[in-house]
């Protein structure tokens, strides 16, 4: 049996960056419910959060899983079943694009916290500046 920890912090957005998922209860519900699937489907999902146009998730990739299959599993699955619930007004969808950095084991905490605090985050910043930041931390190239 291989033993494997690689952490993942993943964030994606709502298509458009539309702020679907505009209450606190309507953000619940689909958390609780990406982290459901994702545990059927055997996806170790340590902490998901959010704000209105986007979702943070704490990933620890499987011997036989990749990021693209992760990501395609929990955004299809997930868009699917919040029309299903009509829980937005209009057709729900994620934007196409993510992020995904790797994590160090003494970074693990403070990625957690990060995720869990994103309501008083996002009080203060923007998830425009937000994705900026990201970009420039990381040395994305656009």
């Amino acid at each position: 049996m291989p033993f494997i920890k690689i952490y993942i912090h993943l964030v994606f957005s709502t298509r458009n960056r539309d702020p679907f998922l505009n209450t606190f209860d309507i953000r619940l519900k689909v958390w609780k419910h990406i982290k459901e699937y994702a545990t059927e489907k055997g996806i170790f999902l340590d902490m998901i959060n959010g704000y209105s146009d986007h979702c943070h998730c704490l990933i620890s990739l499987g011997s036989n899983q990749n990021i693209e299959k992760i990501v395609q599993l929990l955004k299809g699955e997930s868009s699917h079943w919040i029309n299903k619930n009509q829980l937005t007004i209009g057709k729900f969808s994620w934007q196409d694009e993510y992020f995904a950095v790797s994590v160090s084991e003494s970074m693990i905490d403070p990625v957690r916290n990060y995720i869990r605090n994103q309501e008083r985050h996002h009080q203060k910043k923007s998830f425009n500046e937000e994705y900026e930041e990201f970009i420039q931390k990381y040395n994305f190239k656009m």
